[in-house]
């Protein structure tokens, strides 16, 4: 899935007006990591280093009072909305309790809005949306895999810092090299389509979606052998213990963690024990621009 493929997914789902401005965007406005939108307000393209605003004409401007800004209203929003859920709220209504919904090709949406409790806590009015341009980048993991190939690695990072990116390149690494089982709770990693991965996760991945991180590791150990598993975003005790059994059946592990350095790695409570364990061998720190600052040789930290 490359960036302009994404941008184009994107625009797809917009209201004419936002759409035909969207697609008149220049190439280098696409490369934009973000498009939000938010009710009574601007269209806004966030960047790693700036924000922009989006005008009637199809131009970027850093000016969010200029009197060309299309200003989005609660019924562009809600049409929007509409779209993402193919005309049919209540059958989304996973993606309201969770605020977001996931688009062909790994793209995430967030749903701002409030939430009813007659509801089943789900969001019933919107006021903002967060569309996350996906995009692969080969060879983003290739300094990794030439350091510590085979290892089992923790990538870690702040928000937008590129993990998901990374952790997918790596598999595509490791997939064409050994067998692996990935597991893609959300199809945001490999976004299968009628059993076809869009994205590039190596020839030997076997690809688990829809099922939760510690539900699929546990299955993948018991059925697909695999010599590594990826996952991103492990935060839960049931994360920790399905690795933890993984790793005592010989099985490695790479996965993402929201950590933006050393110190803060270490303060994630619910992880400490795969790194108390050495089940980790590795982390990988990432910076905002999704660059690798420091890869890490963890060992086992043992609490004081």
């Amino acid at each position: 899935m490359t960036e302009s493929t994404s941008y184009e997914i994107i625009t797809s789902y917009m209201i004419p007006e936002i759409r035909t401005a969207m697609s008149a965007v220049a190439v280098t406005g696409r490369s934009a990591t973000e498009i939000r939108l938010r009710s009574g307000r601007a269209v806004t393209y966030i960047f790693p280093d700036r924000i922009k605003f989006l005008t009637r004409n199809g131009k970027l401007t850093g000016d969010y009072d200029n009197p060309e800004n299309i200003a989005i209203t609660a019924e562009d929003i809600r049409q929007t909305v509409d779209k993402l859920c193919h005309y049919s709220v209540h059958s989304c209504s996973r993606e309201l309790r969770e605020g977001y919904f996931v688009l062909k090709g790994g793209i995430r949406v967030g749903v701002a809005g409030t939430y009813s409790e007659t509801a089943g806590k789900t969001i019933s009015s919107f006021n903002a949306l967060n569309f996350r341009i996906a995009r692969c980048v080969k060879g983003c993991a290739e300094r990794i895999a030439e350091q510590i190939y085979g290892k089992s690695v923790l990538i870690c990072g702040g928000v937008n810092t590129g993990k998901t990116t990374v952790l997918r390149d790596l598999c595509r690494i490791y997939g064409n090299r050994i067998k692996i089982s990935l597991i893609d709770e959300r199809n945001e990693i490999a976004s299968v389509t009628d059993g076809v991965p869009e994205n590039d996760v190596g020839v030997l991945t076997d690809i688990l979606v829809g099922c939760g991180r510690a539900e699929g590791i546990i299955s993948a150990v018991r059925t697909l052998s695999p010599d590594m598993i990826f996952c991103d975003e492990i935060s839960t005790p049931e994360d920790v213990s399905a690795i933890s059994g993984a790793y005592g059946c010989g099985v490695g592990f790479t996965a993402t963690v929201h950590a933006e350095n050393y110190e803060n790695l270490l303060k994630r409570r619910t992880i400490r024990p795969l790194l108390e364990n050495g089940i980790f061998e590795y982390a990988v720190f990432l910076e905002k621009t999704g660059r690798i600052r420091e890869i890490r040789r963890l060992g086992r930290c043992f609490s004081g």
